[in-house]
């Protein structure tokens, strides 16, 4: 792959991972909640929802699923459903609870399955990779190879971005001591998180 492609490719691709969306936000709560360390294991599921996408984008299949209008209404309702209960679930938190008490009712398992369901359930998520990543193959060259190049680099610019955005939530954890404070921010990010899921409701394929 050419050097002037990665230099290209790079801040295009960091912008995109470093976007607002609900996973970010996922990560930066569950940073706060339960610490970065467990933020960034939990955005694995996050990693493996993309990776799967990723392959599925080398070998054509994206491009099939996302053109059947049945499935990607199935996943848009299903991604909004889960948004919806996630947004629940903040918003029906209790501020008082301790970090402790809180690890021993989500495990990091629990929470790396959040990531991947969040991921996966997004059909926005299918469209950058049929749409962003192609743009920077180069069909002269072996497209799986450079495919192989440009998802691993995703994926680890992606949990760059679960790192910085995890590094604001512990920062909002040290920020928002008192429990009406952690309340104000639980309802905050559910309702965003709420939002989130109506704009999975309306988008439109282009």
């Amino acid at each position: 792959m050419e050097l002037v492609t990665l230099i290209l490719f790079l801040p295009a691709c960091f912008a995109l991972n470093l976007s607002p969306g609900p996973n970010n936000l996922l990560a930066m709560s569950n940073a706060k909640r339960f610490g970065l360390r467990t933020a960034c294991i939990a955005g694995l599921g996050r990693l493996v929802a993309f990776a799967i996408m990723i392959t599925l984008a080398a070998t054509g299949l994206a491009s099939i699923l996302y053109a059947s209008e049945n499935f990607f209404l199935a996943v848009k309702v299903l991604g909004a459903c889960y948004l919806f209960w996630l947004a629940y679930q903040l918003w029906s938190s209790v501020p008082n609870q301790d970090l402790s008490s809180s690890v021993l009712e989500m495990s990091v398992i629990e929470l790396a399955k959040q990531e991947f369901f969040l991921a996966a359930g997004n059909p926005k998520a299918i469209l950058i990779f049929t749409a962003f990543l192609p743009q920077f193959i180069n069909p002269d060259q072996p497209i799986g190879s450079q495919f192989v190049v440009l998802g691993a680099l995703f994926l680890f610019l992606e949990w760059s971005a679960i790192a910085i955005y995890g590094c604001f939530g512990v920062y909002l954890r040290n920020w928002f001591s008192k429990p009406e404070m952690r309340q104000l921010f639980n309802r905050g990010c559910s309702c965003l998180l709420a939002s989130a899921g109506v704009g999975l409701l309306v988008v439109r394929r282009v």
